[in-house]
């Protein structure tokens, strides 16, 4: 099995080909020079491919995609041309404009497009999710993102912090708690409210602080925290009952890359490229986004 790194604007894959390589070949492509010599530096035996067109030339049996949130629909219309799997890093759009875009060309092959925050996939919540199963109907749900901007804020990958290209705090952090109550409650969800602070890091072009206010028809309602000023990243779960309260931290811990989920995701993918149906199907992915965007408007 062949898999091929699409960009490398995030840290995901540099985390992510850790775990591919236990499983496949890589193949990968960055322009930016930097990113990709730290790329080769922790992955010398990888093949290394001048541009997009290179990579998907080597006929890849899966793509995960990683490029500045305004570049996805481009580069996986291409991918797409193939026929071939592919996992577009979170969060795939971050403005309304951008989903519209993105929406278009998904609609050639949704069933070979999966996207999706790896928490999702944390053994953890997992177990959360199966708990709740059997559980009573819940009342209402809270995700608490705890994840330090000091990164953004000393103007790294400044495109994430912009609201009109890759979000800002509230859809780069967001995301992973609309990801976990829609992985809890189903799609039929709608936003309700958001509101944004800047309350520490004065740098940032987007914000430090937000909270999101969820509602599904006929079901619960759930909040969305960001908390992105202070030292660790955790993410607190905590799904409210008539009578209990269920709730779960996810933490890196000793092995991040399973506690996160990260290897959890990437085997989804792998099973995907292996045949199986997309372990998040586009339209759970679509109501995550169309959320967030939502939220990027209002706030």
């Amino acid at each position: 099995m062949r898999i091929a790194l699409a960009g490398l604007a995030t840290s995901h894959p540099y985390t992510d080909a850790s775990t591919l390589r236990e499983h496949c070949e890589l193949a990968v492509w960055e322009p930016d020079p930097a990113r990709l010599q730290r790329f080769r530096d922790e992955h010398p035996q990888v093949d290394v491919l001048p541009d997009l067109t290179s990579l998907l030339a080597t006929r890849p049996d899966g793509v995960m995609l990683t490029v500045p949130t305004p570049q996805v629909p481009a580069a996986l219309r291409h991918v797409l041309d193939l026929r071939v799997p592919c996992f577009v890093n979170k969060p795939a759009a971050a403005t309304a404009d951008q989903l519209a875009e993105l929406d278009d060309v998904v609609a050639a092959a949704p069933e070979l497009v999966f996207s999706s925050s790896v928490l999702r996939f944390a053994p953890a919540f997992t177990r959360l999710r199966a708990d709740l199963d059997a559980a009573e109907p819940p009342l209402a749900a809270r995700v608490t993102v705890r994840h330090d901007a000091r990164f953004w804020a000393a103007g790294n990958n400044p495109w994430q912090d912009d609201p009109e290209a890759g979000g800002g705090m509230l859809v780069l952090l967001g995301v992973h708690g609309v990801e976990l109550l829609v992985a809890l409650f189903g799609p039929d969800v709608r936003l309700v409210g958001a509101v944004t602070a800047r309350r520490h890091y004065r740098s940032l072009r987007s914000e430090d602080t937000a909270l999101l206010t969820l509602a599904w028809e006929g079901g619960p309602v759930g909040i969305v925290e960001v908390l992105a000023s202070g030292s660790g990243e955790a993410y607190e779960v905590a799904v409210h009952g008539p009578a209990t309260t269920a709730t779960v931290t996810l933490e890196g811990g000793d092995d991040p890359r399973h506690a996160l989920g990260y290897r959890g995701a990437v085997e989804a993918f792998l099973a995907m490229v292996a045949g199986q149906p997309s372990p998040v199907p586009w339209p759970q992915t679509q109501a995550i986004l169309k959320v967030l965007t939502a939220a990027r408007a209002t706030a």
